[in-house]
């Protein structure tokens, strides 16, 4: 598929995907939507990539969605749009690669709710995150009201959302909503090193770490440490745990070759 929308290359094992609509602030629109849904379906099959960054062009990450757009949507249009762009979100969240978020600018709306699906968020120092839609008469409708507590917890995810309020970097990373903040010029880079960290570990070992995370987290902790063993014990079958375990005892780098 050519893409219109967004920017995908790899490099090293790492595949970036950049939406591109800088002129539009890189709102979404159902054309953005499908491509990311297309890349990041591509993105698991291909062997070449083991893991992704996602990323804006230009000052903004993603600025929300296309207002334009939304106003001209009705129930069944709107309903429609919601379910698209959740199967979106579900996509990233639990595709096996670990997907890290390089949040360069504003992340509004649809682009906070894209951040949160992300496994881990880096942020500029120069980003803005909100979920601004009660200023329109909507609600998030891309998995926000439901990640965002997640994340935040309950009580500030409805300051959040209520009062429509935009924060700073800083703020986010307070609250849990990112990771890491680094100053603006040295984002990129600091997402392909901390990128190519985990890509030094053990591959399986981190796909089933990340499984065990997202499946586990909704279970009570009995049915959630009992996924974790099983997990575990998966890891145990692999040629990763025999080399992992080797390169510690003979005090070496592992050189892992599941990736």
């Amino acid at each position: 598929m050519e893409y219109k929308n967004i920017k995908f290359e790899t490099k090293e094992g790492i595949g970036t995907v950049t939406v591109n609509r800088p002129e539009a602030l890189n709102a979404l629109n159902l054309d953005v939507i499908n491509e990311l849904i297309d890349v990041f379906t591509a993105i698991g099959a291909n062997e070449a990539v083991n893991i992704v960054i996602l990323t804006g062009e230009g000052r903004a990450f993603v600025a929300g969605a296309d207002i334009g757009w939304l106003k001209s949507l009705g129930p069944v249009d709107g309903r429609a749009l919601a379910m698209r762009a959740q199967y979106l979100m579900e996509l990233i969240e639990t595709t096996e690669k670990p997907v890290i978020a390089a949040v360069n600018g504003f992340a509004l709306g649809g682009g906070c709710e894209l951040a949160m699906a992300c496994d881990i968020r880096f942020a500029s120092d120069k980003a803005k995150f909100g979920q601004p839609e009660v200023n329109l008469g909507i609600i998030p409708c891309f998995g926000g009201t439901q990640r965002l507590p997640r994340l935040v917890g309950k009580g500030m995810a409805k300051y959040l959302i209520f009062s429509a309020e935009m924060i700073d970097a800083q703020e986010a990373l307070r609250i849990g909503l990112a990771d890491r903040v680094v100053p603006a010029d040295e984002l990129i880079s600091a997402v392909e090193t901390f990128a190519k960290t985990i890509m030094s570990k053990g591959p399986i070992a981190v796909k089933m770490a990340k499984a065990s995370i997202n499946n586990g987290v909704n279970l009570d902790l009995k049915s959630a440490t009992a996924y974790e063993a099983e997990a575990y014990v998966s890891t145990l079958c692999t040629e990763d745990r025999i080399e992992g375990m080797s390169a510690f005892l003979e005090k070496r780098s592992a050189q892992f070759k599941n990736k």
